[in-house]
């Protein structure tokens, strides 16, 4: 199912039909303010294991949040500290940065299922600069899990009509909020003494 949503001023009903397909164990693809992405809810077990299965069977082991790991999408920094540890000086680099083309590594709360995280010990954030993407976010009441979408060809990344005809069978929505980006996220590691830069991305921290 391909919708159009207005990427500047998303309509509510829309975004009201996007969230209840996540809330009914639904796999989407929506845009971010870098490239497009897999999404589902973090709390739904079984579609946590479907985006799984989809990344793997399309798009290999990686993710939007670098070493080979998925995100956790919110709305504003108000929940992230209820999935991950936030400190004070942790809080500042991200509040000066976000909304933004970041993932920001962080160690995760016992709030995170293990199916998300697998073997991992840090979990990736994203507060997009994206008006979908957090209006996604506000709607569902709790943070995406997330995976960037990727292919050998750019434009199966970017097209959302194409991303449709690649993925249609597999996901049960395709968000089209216009012409994605190619270039992804910066990656910060925020679980050291100073934040680090894994991957130089389309976000320039401040």
């Amino acid at each position: 199912m391909l919708v159009r949503i207005w990427p500047d001023n998303p309509n509510p009903k829309q975004i009201a039909h996007a969230a209840e397909v996540l809330r009914a164990d639904g796999v989407i693809v929506y845009p971010t303010d870098s490239v497009y992405a897999l999404g589902c809810s973090l709390g739904r077990p079984k579609a946590v294991e479907r985006l799984k299965a989809i990344k793997a069977a399309v798009g290999g082991e990686g993710a939007d949040g670098g070493d080979k790991q998925f995100s956790l999408v919110f709305d504003s920094l108000a929940r992230v500290a209820e999935y991950a540890k936030v400190e004070n000086p942790q809080f500042r680099v991200m509040k000066r940065n976000l909304p933004g083309a970041f993932t920001f590594l962080l160690t995760p709360l016992s709030r995170v299922p293990e199916k998300a995280l697998g073997k991992r010990k840090t979990i990736g954030v994203r507060i997009p600069d994206s008006a979908i993407a957090r209006a996604l976010v506000e709607e569902l009441g709790g943070p995406m899990l997330t995976t960037s979408v990727k292919d050998d060809e750019a434009e199966y990344t970017t097209d959302p009509s194409l991303i449709a005809e690649r993925l249609g069978k597999r996901v049960d929505m395709v968000i089209d909020g216009g012409e994605g980006g190619v270039v992804p996220t910066t990656v910060v590691d925020l679980t050291g003494d100073e934040p680090e830069i894994t991957r130089q991305g389309a976000g320039e921290l401040i």
